[in-house]
């Protein structure tokens, strides 16, 4: 998808280029009725500026979640989102001790949050994330549930710039 691609399909043909970048219906919907966008960055910024007015909901967070697997897992299956997901843990090396200690961070995490433990992955290294799920394992449900959503959003604005250029 292209800049150009979002900006000339009809409204359902941008909703399904959108939608794997974050599967919130409200969202896509207000980044497609945001066309034309002159710039990707303009498309971003007007992404980004959705998700901080209108915060996403616990269960749109939940929603969401169904589509990312386990840090430190490839994602399975030929959906864009699990693509996406495959080259956003590309960059990670996991050598079999982290990948041990990531396992049971993340099962940790799951047994207090009931659902996976969700990080924009790009741009960090494998300890960073296993820290960051040790720390966030600490959380009250309130605080993680503000940092799974700004995590999705981050991501999301990640997939997106990506998708667009």
């Amino acid at each position: 998808m292209t800049l150009s691609d979002l900006n000339d399909a009809d409204p359902d043909q941008a909703a399904a280029l959108v939608r794997p970048c974050l599967d919130v219906p409200r969202w896509v919907d207000a980044v497609v009725a945001g066309r034309p966008y002159a710039t990707v960055e303009q498309a971003v910024r007007r992404a980004g500026q959705v998700l901080q007015e209108d915060p996403l909901t616990p269960a749109e967070v939940e929603a969401a979640l169904a589509h990312h697997p386990r840090i430190g897992e490839r994602a399975r299956g030929t959906a864009r989102e699990a693509a996406l997901s495959r080259g956003e843990q590309r960059g990670l090396d996991l050598t079999d001790a982290v990948q041990r200690e990531l396992r049971a961070a993340n099962e940790a995490y799951e047994a207090r949050f009931d659902r996976v433990f969700l990080i924009r992955a790009a741009g960090r290294d494998a300890t960073e994330i296993l820290a960051e799920c040790r720390r966030r394992t600490a959380n009250d449900p309130h605080t993680e549930e503000r940092e799974v959503a700004d995590q999705l959003g981050q991501i999301a604005l990640l997939r997106l710039e990506g998708a667009l250029t």
